[in-house]
């Protein structure tokens, strides 16, 4: 005698299968949402197709990726759908609904690798000194720039310092990284002096305006013009505002201070398990890529200086024509 879960339409299984996720993953409406919008395409397209999804075949889940790729969707959004899918119809044979992972041995596609995007460290001196020093926002601004790319920080964890992780002493601040993970950071001259002066001048003043506010959980370091802690939202609109008013055109974000840090480090000789420790990767081939973006860097650099050594190699033989002329 057929199970009863035999009886229930592969939708019905979605629905629960998302109930699942929402009460015992603790996925998130929106990260739910995604899910139901991945899985019911396939859904759809093999009703389109005349397939009946709970007897799917790995070649069809196949001509449905390839369909994807022709419509033009990008690797990323095709790699994320495979494997919202195919866990899907792991539940779906844990749930007895198939007698088989019915998507066993699909591979992932491949994700192109696209190094990251760093600053020039010219233009990187330009966002530093856009923050007006006059304010006490701006020293705010300055002193938290300058910890992003001193520190090599994520954006999650500069805005989630409190005072009592900074020590100006020596220059360094322990960290609350992915998964609760906790390391040391090391920030140098640049970033102790303008948080020095943040400490002293800027935040008292910030300080001041909380109030009758809720006291903040916590004694947040980053304060924003209410005396709160900022958001990471926050720190965003500020570095693109203040990037807009130092004249770059590139969209800076927060996590191109972290790309600029770790690569500026590595074109200066730093050893890639040192970068490592101070990123707080977990892994070595995380922060390898970073030696590419190095790599690549030095190659512009070197491209550049021998074009400028075989024009100045020609600029002899130019003058000696235009004088015989």
């Amino acid at each position: 005698m057929p199970s009863p879960a035999h009886h229930k339409s592969a939708e019905a299984f979605l629905e629960a299968y998302l109930r699942e996720l929402g009460a015992v993953g603790g996925r998130s409406p929106y990260t739910i949402r995604n899910y139901r919008t991945d899985i019911g395409s396939f859904l759809a397209w093999c009703g389109d197709q005349g397939q009946e999804p709970l007897r799917t075949t790995r070649q069809v889940f196949r001509e449905y990726l390839t369909q994807l790729k022709e419509s033009g969707m990008v690797a990323a959004s095709i790699t994320r759908r495979t494997s919202t899918v195919h866990g899907f119809y792991k539940y779906l044979h844990r749930e007895g609904a198939t007698e088989r992972d019915l998507l066993y041995g699909v591979a992932l596609p491949k994700r192109p690798k696209r190094l990251p995007k760093v600053l020039d460290p010219a233009l990187l001196d330009a966002l530093l000194a856009s923050p007006d020093p006059s304010t006490p926002q701006g020293l705010r601004d300055r002193a938290m720039f300058e910890l992003l790319y001193g520190g090599g920080l994520r954006i999650s964890e500069l805005v989630s310092l409190d005072l009592s992780q900074v020590s100006l002493a020596d220059g360094s601040a322990i960290i609350h990284g992915k998964g609760s993970k906790e390391r040391l950071v090391l920030f140098g001259e640049p970033a102790m002096r303008a948080l020095e002066t943040y400490l002293e001048s800027a935040r008292p003043a910030l300080r001041s305006e909380i109030g009758n506010r809720k006291p903040e959980i916590g004694n947040p370091l980053f304060l924003n013009r209410f005396g709160g802690r900022l958001t990471a939202r926050s720190v965003q609109t500020l570095i693109k505002r203040h990037a807009v008013a130092a004249g770059i055109a590139a969209d800076v974000h927060p996590h191109l201070l972290r790309h600029s840090f770790a690569t500026h480090l590595l074109d200066g000789g730093a050893d890639l398990r040192i970068v490592q420790d101070l990123l707080g990767h977990s892994s070595a081939n995380t922060t390898q890529i970073y030696t590419h973006v190095s790599q690549a860097r030095q190659a512009q650099v070197s491209a550049a200086a021998w074009e400028k050594v075989a024009e100045q190699a020609l600029e002899g033989p130019r003058r000696k024509r235009s004088r015989s002329a």
